[in-house]
């Protein structure tokens, strides 16, 4: 059973949408939640309201809802994230969760995937340093057994893609089912080519959290041996055909 998290955390779900929401009894049932971990700055959202978009429209019939992660108080994001899994296991029962996050909450997603309810990570962006305050490496293990897509701008200033390439290194050696996009010309905020973004992320989610099957690209990248599949170009018009 999960263990639900102290309301001292500071942690909340925003609003659900998708599946079951409003007042429309033909609705779908919840199959499945992402869980929006945003940045560190809320004038910096990234892509993550676009994304909760189009998760909406594209998985809500198949009965997928998310949630935004909305943080407070001193606890790690990581915790937080944590404690959302929790949450989401109260209120909808045995259901595949995705975290989604962004910058800060990208961090907290590949550390909160060891998560019994977790099945899938899609970390944008994340904000990596080069290692743990020990100076050890950031942890994977807790990545074995879930589906995991890093996505990450070649020109991001803040957060340095190249950790984020190392990490998925070692990710992949413990799980085969990892992958890395690289989004050329693109900054940290990833909205040169956020379309391509939003819609590799949901081909991901729909992927990882119901049918198992995934855009030629993606399979592609999963399947691929380092380097080849962590540094996947991510097309211009991604998105355009998908599954076409």
């Amino acid at each position: 059973m999960a263990q639900h998290a102290p309301p001292a955390r500071g942690a909340r779900l925003g609003r659900a949408a998708g599946a079951r929401t409003g007042s429309d009894p033909t609705r779908s049932p919840v199959n499945g939640v992402v869980l929006l971990l945003p940045g560190a700055s809320r004038f910096s959202p990234g892509p993550l309201r676009p994304l909760a978009r189009a998760l909406a429209r594209a998985g809500g019939t198949d009965g997928l809802v998310t949630h935004a992660v909305v943080h407070g108080g001193e606890s790690p994001r990581e915790e937080q994230a944590r404690w959302a899994a929790d949450e989401v296991v109260r209120r909808y029962g045995d259901v595949p969760v995705c975290l989604a996050g962004y910058d800060a909450g990208g961090l907290a997603a590949l550390r909160a995937a060891g998560h019994e309810a977790v099945n899938s990570v899609l970390a944008l962006a994340p904000c990596l340093a080069e290692g743990m305050p020990a100076g050890s490496p950031e942890p994977v293990k807790q990545l074995s057994g879930r589906q995991v897509l890093i996505v990450h701008g070649t020109n991001d200033a803040r957060s340095d893609p190249e950790i984020s390439f190392r990490l998925a290194e070692r990710a992949k050696k413990a799980n085969r089912s990892t992958c890395r996009f690289e989004v050329h010309s693109d900054g940290h905020n990833l909205r040169e080519h956020q379309a391509e973004v939003v819609a590799l992320g949901v081909d991901f989610v729909l992927g990882a959290v119901f049918s198992g099957r995934y855009s030629r690209p993606v399979t592609d990248a999963l399947a691929a041996p380092p380097p080849l599949g962590l540094r996947m170009p991510l097309a211009s018009g991604f998105g355009r055909s998908l599954r076409g």
